[in-house]
C-alpha cells in the first residue's frame, strides 16, 4: 500500500488498534497519522483494508458536554420526524422513502399498479 507497514488480517502486532478498539478502550486517535495497515485477501475483489493506529499515542475520548448532548438529541428527533405529517414516529424515516412508511403507503404517495 505503500511506505506504512502491512499486515495479514488478524496478525498486527501488539500496540496498534482500529478505530473502534480504539473507541472500545475509550480512545481516540488524536490527530495521529496512520500508522499501519491490515489487509484482508478476497477473491475476485479489491482487498479489505482497515487503518491501524499506535495506541501509545492515542488520547481519551473527550468528555459529552451539555451541548453536545442537546444538539445530537435535537438532531436525532429531526431524523424520526415525517416531514409530510410531522410527527416523531420513534424511528429513523428512510431516506429512500423521503416521509415515513404510513404517510408512503397513502393513495397520493403511492404507485399502484393494481387497477
Amino acid at each position: 500500500m505503500g511506505a506504512l507497514p502491512e499486515y495479514r488480517w488478524r496478525l498486527a502486532p501488539d500496540g496498534y488498534a482500529t478505530r473502534r478498539q480504539l473507541r472500545a478502550m475509550g480512545l481516540r486517535p488524536g490527530g495521529q497519522d496512520v500508522a499501519a495497515v491490515v489487509c484482508r485477501p478476497r477473491r475476485r475483489r479489491e482487498p479489505l483494508v482497515a487503518y491501524l493506529y499506535r495506541i501509545d499515542r492515542a488520547r481519551p475520548v473527550r468528555p459529552m458536554t451539555p451541548g453536545r448532548r442537546a444538539a445530537l438529541a435535537k438532531a436525532m428527533a429531526a431524523r424520526r420526524t415525517c416531514p409530510n405529517c410531522r410527527t416523531d414516529r420513534g424511528y429513523c424515516i428512510p431516506r429512500s422513502l423521503g416521509m415515513c412508511v404510513p404517510c408512503y403507503d397513502t393513495p397520493p404517495h403511492r404507485k399502484d399498479t393494481t387497477s
